[in-house]
């Protein structure tokens, strides 16, 4: 009798399977790592502009430890990467500054906001609290003229300023906002993924959703 049996990579031992998303909050929030941009530049003196994420990641592989040899050797050599990838983000996807969201982010232990459908609410621009009650502020605008029992009155006009909440153009920015969000970490994802540089963890290919705002539509 022949036996089939299916095969599995084995995993091993001490290394922990994780998402991008998982792995970013356990550096920023356990581990309390942070970007230093300016020191790991300062480690290659005449690599830039050429080196990103990928070079950054090949060499921690190689080595086992951080580029630089220096810093702060409390934080995990995970962790470390996790910097180090964000310091390098392309600006493709954000670069610095998407850098800096995801770090704040992952420390908040948020995802990133994308306006979750709210609807638009008109609402005065100020208000003003008066004996009688709480009134929306009103501007004059000018004088209305007219005829009342023969004679010519005038009364003045007013109208009130107001701002609208959830406007369809701010939840298009956000949405924006969240797709780029997303499409960072799927660079960090891939990079992980296809040049390692880490020690305890690996990456899945699992991410957000990309478009939560089409659930349930």
């Amino acid at each position: 009798m022949t036996m089939m049996m299916r095969m599995t990579p084995a995993q091993p031992v001490g290394v922990k399977e994780v998402s991008i998303l998982e792995l970013i909050e356990w550096a920023f929030q356990r581990e309390k790592v942070s970007i230093e941009f300016d020191q790991l530049r300062a480690s290659m003196p005449g690599q830039l502009p050429g080196f990103g994420m990928e070079w950054v990641m090949i060499e921690r592989a190689k080595l086992g430890c951080r580029v630089d040899g220096g810093g702060r050797s409390d934080p995990h050599p995970d962790a470390e990467a996790v910097a180090d990838a964000l310091a390098q983000l392309p600006e493709g996807v954000g670069g610095r500054r998407m850098a800096l969201t995801i770090a704040e982010l992952a420390r908040a232990g948020q995802p990133h906001g994308w306006g979750a459908g709210a609807a638009p609410q008109v609402k005065p621009r100020a208000w003003r609290e008066t004996a009688h009650g709480r009134f929306a502020e009103t501007e004059r605008c000018g004088l209305v003229r007219y005829q009342s029992r023969g004679k010519a009155r005038e009364v003045e006009a007013r109208w009130c300023p107001i701002t609208i909440e959830n406007h369809p153009r701010d939840e298009a920015r956000e949405r924006r906002a969240y797709l780029l969000w997303w499409s960072a970490l799927r660079e960090l994802r891939d990079t992980f993924r296809v040049y390692g540089g880490l020690t305890g963890h690996r990456v899945s290919e699992m991410l957000p959703e990309m478009k939560p705002w089409t659930i349930g539509k």
